[in-house]
């Protein structure tokens, strides 16, 4: 390489395998990036997200637990950017090990920035925040100036992160940015996610395959946005001069009824005929209504949303439904 030429810019993704992380990875490659992927050792690790890109990627062992293995990659691989998408990310779960979700939600964002800052404080850091932060919300739609109120040990842990990072930020100078990401969905979200659980329903119901599908509270409302939109708007955040947080969303806000309703007719189906609400589903502690505004990243970053609601909710239905044809034919 000449001297002239510019460096490959190379990023770390921990959270690599998940939604976010492997579309991220996708389009960090197509950028020209060299992308290393934290995972953790693991039984159940699933690279299924990441399979199609696993040969460009260098992958190597980690654990948002323990700060020393964030030191020693960071000192091994030297990223110009770090991506922290890695946590304990399900809020039902957060309820069952709420202690576990601290520790990797929570602590785990300060070892990332305090192994950042002790290796190379020029390295430039991205944390993924969550609408989950506001909660009980406190004003109606949410921006950056909006005051947290969580309402799970996932939302309370994803505020240590939050003010962590701007603790940081402010007293190391660190280019450390926020993302306050609201719902984004895709065929590569989790089963485990509503969303994701009522595509997979439908896809399997058309295939007779299923007769019901069981939800918890149809009238909680959403901000449901595209995860490859939304990990453009991690980078751009990462290439501002100085760091700061974002609000990322759609601005607009639908019922878990009426991603049903959209998602059962798209099949041909009506969503009254099979779903049943079911108690084990509802949360100990609801959050209202969850909209977010945009304007602040639209404005600053120049970032907006390309994937409206309904198309949303019909990629992931046809993608459910192309996937469990394949597998009975």
């Amino acid at each position: 390489m000449s001297k002239y030429e510019p460096m490959t810019r190379k990023a770390l993704i921990t959270g690599i395998t998940g939604q976010d992380g492997s579309y991220l990875a996708d389009f960090l490659l197509e950028q020209g990036y060299e992308v290393v992927g934290m995972i953790r050792r693991s039984s159940t690790l699933n690279f299924e997200r990441i399979a199609h890109i696993q040969d460009k990627l260098t992958l190597v062992p980690g654990d948002l637990l323990d700060e020393v293995s964030m030191i020693n990659i960071l000192k091994e691989h030297r990223p110009h950017e770090v991506y922290n998408l890695a946590a304990q990310s399900f809020v039902q779960t957060s309820w069952g090990q709420p202690v576990l979700t601290g520790e990797t939600t929570a602590l785990g964002v300060t070892r990332v920035l305090d192994a950042i800052r002790t290796v190379d404080p020029e390295i430039r850091l991205y944390q993924a925040s969550s609408s989950e932060m506001f909660g009980k919300v406190q004003e109606v739609p949410q921006k950056e100036s909006t005051p947290f109120y969580p309402r799970s040990p996932y939302g309370v842990a994803k505020v240590y992160g939050h003010w962590i990072t701007i603790n940081y930020r402010e007293s190391y100078g660190l280019h450390a940015s926020s993302g306050i990401l609201f719902n984004h969905e895709s065929p590569r979200r989790g089963l485990e996610f509503v969303t994701r659980k009522i595509s997979y329903a439908v896809a399997k119901i058309k295939l007779g395959l299923q007769d019901k599908l069981a939800l918890g509270n149809l009238d909680a409302q959403r901000d449901w946005g595209y995860a490859q939109d939304y990990v453009m708007a991690m980078w751009l955040m990462l290439q501002q001069d100085q760091p700061q947080d974002f609000v990322i969303a759609t601005g607009e806000t639908h019922s878990v009824r009426e991603f049903c309703e959209t998602a059962f007719s798209y099949l041909d189906l009506d969503y009254k005929d099979y779903v049943i609400m079911d108690e084990r589903f509802m949360r100990p502690a609801e959050v209202d209504l969850l909209v977010g505004d945009p304007s602040n990243a639209e404005k600053t970053l120049g970032w907006k949303r390309k994937v409206g609601f309904q198309e949303l909710v019909s990629m992931m239905v046809q993608a459910d439904y192309d996937t469990l044809s394949s597998q009975i034919k």
